[in-house]
């Protein structure tokens, strides 16, 4: 299935959509000020070891300490069947070489590593380790001997850790050997810069999205890569140039009048990709909710009946819903543990049709997934490795009105919780009179429905109540000022 890349730059933020047959498939946004750190190598300082933990805070120059778990260790990793102490591999005020594996999400820091990863075009280089290995995604068993025969002729005995990814299936040893020499001329550049720079120094940033793209998303199913960019057009020619000599001829300057993004519907998915809803194309629909737990996948039938019996209708809405939501996870980028509560099934056929379907479906995910059977509730447990903020939490912020639980007391609610508050008040002080400042909505709700129940108040308590509209409040706000 032949596929777009469209490269969307401007000073402050660089957008990337893949489209397929006309549909979008994927985003990625990275901003200029909050540029992802996953890739990126550091001197860091150990600041605080935590035996109770197994893990350690190392000060790496970003706000928040990163944490190093004894999982990411490199001696642990090499020793799997032996058990390590993180405070015998680290102490406090040991500088040492890690790397991001995971960004800060939420109050977390970044996660590290001290096992070092370059990516380049074809090979992941490990200049700690001395094996090869090779992409899970290459399965034949005859061409992954063939790839690893090829490496080894190419490093001619030189001691050194490499992963084959799947883009060098049909890479040459030209390319391979340039990929080599590359990726030896950043490794030797981090180990000067660790012995001359202070500690909590950044030695290594990995490239930019634009970049990366080239990189690590062009694949033989891309026909084109369009930037709408002139000057990041010159920079990533320059860089295909250099490294994907083969991915030249696709990249394409866009110069068109009207929005590249907005051309391919892509603003418009992204505004469907924040909401809740996700319509299906039968009638059904998705409710999806993301929490700092997990995230919910729920599956209704809405306003689809079918043609034929009930469990029909829900086979057919199940199914549906598989592509979708293999979509939904790529395109809002959402990681971690998620919930999918499909529509109850009494045929065990069709539940094994829509696990067929769900797996076939998120096989084309580049981020790795796992997925479980139906549990004894009907629902699926499905793990997408998490190492970038989700879109809604790059372009949203918590909802200062409902402080993220996505409701609002109503205006009933506050006006008893305000008549509550003058009666306590009036049996603390003596005031000549009590002032009543609160949102549009609640003003407008004693001036009507609920004057009886003010008026009663003022009865009891002998003094005069007074209402003042503050335009600035929201609706759960209020203040009772005594004179």
């Amino acid at each position: 299935m032949k596929e777009q890349i469209l490269v969307n730059v401007t000073p402050m933020e660089t957008r990337v959509a893949t489209i397929e047959e006309g549909v979008v498939q994927d985003i990625h946004i990275e901003r200029s000020s909050q540029r992802g750190l996953v890739g990126n190598i550091y001197l860091g300082v150990v600041k605080r070891v935590l035996p109770g933990m197994q893990s350690a805070f190392i000060e790496i120059g970003l706000e928040r300490a990163a944490f190093l778990h004894i999982a990411d260790v490199i001696e642990q990793r090499q020793h799997p069947n032996e058990v390590l102490r993180i405070e015998k591999l680290v102490h406090e005020g040991q500088p040492v070489l890690v790397q991001v594996i995971k960004d800060p999400i939420g109050t977390k820091g970044a996660r590290l590593s001290t096992q070092i990863s370059i990516a380049g075009r074809f090979l992941v280089f490990l200049p700690q380790e001395h094996h090869i290995g090779i992409s899970q995604r290459i399965e034949d068993d005859s061409e992954r001997s063939q790839l690893r025969g090829r490496m080894e002729k190419l490093l001619d005995g030189e001691h050194q850790g490499y992963i084959i990814r799947t883009s060098a299936e049909h890479a040459t040893d030209i390319e391979l050997r340039a990929d080599i020499e590359y990726l030896n001329r950043i490794w030797a550049d981090i180990r000067h810069k660790s012995q001359t720079l202070p500690p909590a120094s950044l030695l290594f940033q990995d490239l930019s999205l634009q970049l990366r793209v080239l990189r690590d998303m062009v694949n033989d199913e891309t026909d084109a890569v369009l930037v709408d960019s002139r000057e990041n057009f010159a920079k990533m020619t320059e860089f295909a140039t250099a490294f994907v000599s083969d991915v030249l001829p696709r990249v394409q300057h866009y110069a068109g009048e009207r929005p590249l993004l907005e051309l391919y519907g892509v603003e418009a998915e992204i505004e469907r990709a924040l909401s809740r809803r996700v319509n299906l194309k039968f009638g059904g629909y998705l409710i999806i909710d993301q929490t700092e737990a997990m995230t919910t996948i729920d599956v209704n039938t809405g306003g689809f009946v079918g043609t034929r019996s009930f469990d029909d209708t829900i086979f057919k809405t199940n199914l549906e819903a598989t592509q979708v939501i293999a979509r939904q996870l790529r395109l809002r980028n959402l990681g971690g543990i998620i919930i999918v509560d499909f529509i109850d099934m009494d045929n065990e056929e069709h539940k094994t049709a829509v696990l067929d379907e769900l797996k076939k479906a998120l096989s084309r995910d580049r981020t790795k997934v796992t997925i479980s059977s139906f549990t004894s509730l009907g629902l699926i447990e499905i793990t997408r490795k998490r190492t970038r903020e989700s879109l809604a939490h790059v372009l949203c912020e918590t909802c200062p009105t409902c402080q993220g639980r996505g409701e609002i007391k109503t205006a009933e609610t506050v006006c008893y919780e305000i008549l509550r508050e003058i009666l306590r008040e009036a049996r603390q002080f003596n005031a000549k009179e009590y002032r009543i400042l609160a949102a549009q909505s609640v003003i407008d709700l004693f001036l009507d429905e609920e004057s009886s129940s003010l008026a009663q108040l003022a009865d009891f308590i002998g003094k005069p109540i007074y209402l003042l509209v503050e335009s600035a409040y929201t609706q759960e706000r209020f203040d009772v000022v005594l004179v």
